[in-house]
């Protein structure tokens, strides 16, 4: 394959086709349900929507294998002088991103069925996927800004969809109002740091840094208030309070969505951010943020397992379980000090996401089956479920077995790498953040059993039958099952990449 760079036919901004696709296939939605208004062709809807995801996530995997904006064929390719950039990292997390989208739109066929407002549902699922894949090329604190916002707007939109829920409005209703709050967070935060820097492109802002500055103490609340915008998207502790609520009261695909596409998408700008504008040797004078980000993961995996093992309701335990995910994740940024192989490092988080995009997701489209099906909420109504639907519950088996880190899955792999990368810094914290991983691996899975015990072993708790089998939600869940048990054996394949896309960001 020819690398866009060199490419004669392909002009530089074609690096962005990604986002384009997902961007006029949410317009040409908006305009079927202009001349459609009544909803009265919901295949249409669902098939444009998952086309135009699926056409996204694939032009995406090719300039992964290609290359494009990797060192081996001319480097990251810059767009808008500087401020958007494409390169191994950006197409990785993008990649996340339109495979999610697509599971979410293709069950979504089913779980909308009979409901209205569908054009602007699927809309706003793309809306929400374009701003993320934004936020993977942002290389300016501005653009950061401008793509998060684009990404959390639509969000807040699905939460609420299901506007004769009580549950889902008042859901919206938090996320919105907490969202608002860590927004002008993130931006007094970008404005400290632009006081300080006076430039707010990325690599422009490390290069004032190093020149040196007056105001460090102004630099460094900035920093602290820019790391709490970003743990806001991914729902660490202590800005984790609007995701129960939002993943509950939410439709179950957009919870699917949210807590795995938008989770990575809060981590790519992270990385991007910490890594390039604001160096550890460079900044080490004015705040050691790889401590902040310690403490944060310590924090966020313990108290997400231990609130997910005191829940008795499905989606309320993988909402808990998804904030103890993410405390995972923040491994791979936590231990870039010391000894640590930094690009190894990140990519274990990478390597992460990229797994729990399919398992987390798909645990989430089986709830929305369940729910299609009319069963409860609570782990008593999953009892007896295996007899009546056994390859769905054995796709959830895999989700949830591969969430707590057994071999059955690419779960446990990236597991392992994380605890590897904790080894490589060598460091007391990093050993601490090696506990925790092990120790709340463990507690994960004792809720995480409960639910296959429930599905495979208990009786049902009372009279039950499953009507129908839609095939837009088992596609979706049995797809996601086998993607997730055949990233154990190839494991190797998307773990180089990761750790090439991570290497470059050095």
């Amino acid at each position: 394959m020819i690398p866009l760079q060199t490419s004669n036919t392909l002009p530089d901004w074609a690096a962005l086709a990604p986002a384009i696709i997902l961007a006029v296939t949410a317009l040409a939605l908006f305009l079927i349900d202009s001349i459609d208004p009544n909803d009265e062709s919901p295949s249409m809807l669902a098939g444009v929507a998952t086309l135009g995801s699926v056409l996204a996530m694939v032009v995406t995997g090719w300039y992964l294998v290609a290359g494009t904006g990797m060192p081996r064929t001319g480097g990251a390719i810059e767009l808008f002088s500087g401020q958007l950039v494409v390169d191994g990292m950006s197409l990785f997390f993008t990649f996340i991103f339109t495979s999610v989208t697509a599971l979410v739109c293709v069950a979504s066929y089913d779980y909308l069925s009979g409901r209205p407002n569908q054009a602007e549902y699927y809309a706003l699922v793309l809306l929400a996927a374009t701003g993320m894949s934004v936020m993977a090329s942002a290389n300016s604190l501005a653009t950061a800004f401008v793509a998060l916002e684009l990404s959390s707007l639509p969000s807040y939109g699905l939460v609420a969809y299901l506007k004769n829920d009580r549950g889902s409005v008042e859901a919206g209703l938090k996320y919105f109002l907490i969202g608002a709050v860590s927004s002008a967070v993130l931006a007094y935060g970008i404005s400290l740091v632009y006081a300080s820097a006076g430039v707010l492109e990325l690599a422009a802002i490390a290069e004032a840094l190093g020149a040196g500055i007056d105001n460090t103490g102004v630099l460094g609340v900035g920093i602290l208030m820019v790391a709490g915008g970003f743990a806001f998207k991914t729902a660490s502790v202590p800005f984790h309070f609007w995701a129960p609520e939002a993943y509950e009261g939410a439709p179950a695909p957009v919870s699917g969505f949210l807590s795995s596409a938008s989770k990575a998408a809060g981590f790519v700008l992270a990385f991007r951010v910490f890594v390039t504008a604001f160096p550890l040797d460079v900044v080490a004078g004015t705040i050691d943020w790889a401590l902040a980000f310690t403490v944060l993961a310590l924090v966020t995996m313990t108290l997400g397992n231990f609130a997910a093992a005191t829940q008795d309701k499905v989606k309320r335990m993988l909402a808990y379980s998804s904030i103890g995910h993410a405390g995972y994740a923040l491994i791979g940024i936590a231990v870039l000090t010391g000894t640590a192989d930094q690009s190894y490092a990140l990519g274990a988080s990478m390597l992460h996401l990229f797994v729990y995009g399919f398992m987390n997701t798909g645990a989430f489209l089986f709830v929305a089956l369940v729910e299609y099906w009319g069963v409860g909420r609570t782990f008593e109504d999953y009892n007896g479920l295996a007899k009546q639907a056994p390859v769905a519950c054995f796709a959830m088996t895999i989700f949830l077995f591969s969430l707590a880190g057994l071999p059955i899955g690419g779960g446990a792999l990236s597991k392992w790498a994380l605890l590897s990368a904790t080894a490589s810094a060598a460091t007391l914290s990093a050993y601490l953040l090696a506990a925790a991983l092990i120790v709340n691996s463990a507690l994960s899975l004792f809720y995480y059993s409960r639910v296959v015990k429930a599905m495979w072993i208990e009786d049902p708790a009372g009279d039950f039958e499953v009507s129908s089998y839609p095939t837009g939600l088992y596609a979706a869940v049995v797809g996601a099952a086998i993607v997730t048990f055949l990233l154990l054996p190839a494991f190797g394949v998307v773990s180089g990449t990761a750790f090439d896309a991570a290497a470059a960001l050095f």
